[in-house]
């Protein structure tokens, strides 16, 4: 099971997607003192994973002593970031503290078309620092990238740029319209160019040494299938089921893109909000509406539920998004 915490929601950068709207640290942002409060209940809860992101997390300065203490926890913790303020001596920080890999965001070969889309010049070149930086500490890092209509074409040259840079994967996020995305909702894909893309991943995945892993795009799984391809996750979204997020002040959602509170640990246990929130019981009846309902890869895929949301105001109504349209459940 994996939990992300948005530590911080201060941040560097200005990027158009943010799910967040990033930018300046929120007053009531969770203490140290609740930080470890709240790594006490995620290991209570039975997660095994933690994800540290924000904002940006390395601007949070007790983030060394929260990753070390939730590693004393048996938590496995990971860092989601920009990279632009990764040095050798933040990277070796990490690592002393039990950072076991970096997602670094790297979202086009052209630096112009990545810093405008990050609103801050020489991101780009900043983030390539910090994975060098990385790579040459020993830290593993994996790099991160969302498609857009802008870069959809230049996808896969991202991966080999994953793996001439010493990055143990390429995970590549597909934009869903929440927080600042909105404003750029039209830039998202259609179906017809998820399909190609997943399948040319899926191609890729063949072709490469480092691992591909679309996010938010569950029905990459029902592609695999259809393709033979073999792969070591076994369900699309996992939101609510297997995975949530609790953002700077708190409040406990089933996904970074589907907005909606489950409860907020300062006034109710993160390990009782998992376990009873109305939210997570209702995910996890997987009884969908629409397409999704009658699919017959929902065991495996369970379609965007944070899509479903923003484009039916349905949080379990149908991926749309997805082309699939044979071989119904009912059929």
């Amino acid at each position: 099971m994996i939990v992300s915490w948005n530590a911080t929601n201060e941040c560097n950068l200005k990027c158009a997607h943010c799910y967040r709207d990033a930018g300046a640290k929120k007053s009531e942002e969770l203490t140290t003192e609740e930080g470890r409060a709240l790594i006490d209940e995620i290991a209570r809860a039975g997660f095994k994973i933690m994800i540290f992101s924000g904002g940006e997390p390395i601007m949070r300065p007790d983030l060394y002593e929260l990753v070390a203490y939730a590693r004393e926890r048996g938590l496995r913790t990971v860092l989601g970031t920009n990279g632009t303020l990764i040095t050798p001596a933040v990277a070796r920080q990490l690592k002393e503290a039990g950072v076991m890999a970096a997602g670094i965001s790297v979202d086009s070969m052209d630096k112009k078309i990545h810093d405008d889309l990050r609103g801050v010049s020489g991101s780009w070149d900043a983030a390539v620092d910090g994975m060098r930086a990385c790579r040459e500490t020993g830290l593993g890092f994996q790099v991160h990238t969302t498609v857009m209509d802008f870069n959809y074409d230049e996808i896969l040259n991202l991966t080999d740029f994953a793996v001439q840079s010493g990055a143990r994967g390429h995970h590549v996020f597909f934009l869903v319209p929440t927080g600042r995305a909105v404003e750029i909702a039209e830039a998202s894909i259609k179906a017809d160019q998820y399909e190609r893309l997943l399948r040319r991943l899926l191609e890729k995945q063949k072709q490469v040494p480092i691992e591909i892993k679309p996010t938010c795009a569950p029905h990459f799984l029902r592609i695999a299938k259809q393709m033979k391809v073999d792969m070591r996750f076994t369900r699309g979204c996992l939101a609510g089921l297997s995975y949530c997020l609790i953002n700077p002040v708190g409040v406990v959602q089933a996904c970074a893109y589907l907005d909606m509170p489950a409860g907020n640990v300062r006034e109710t246990p993160f390990s009782e909000i998992w376990r009873e929130a109305q939210v997570f019981q209702q995910l996890r009846t997987r009884k969908y509406n629409g397409k999704c309902g009658r699919c017959d890869y929902e065991d495996v895929c369970g379609g965007c539920r944070a899509r479903a949301m923003y484009y039916y105001d349905d949080y379990m109504g149908e991926e749309p998004w997805c082309l699939y349209g044979a071989g119904r459940k009912g059929q």
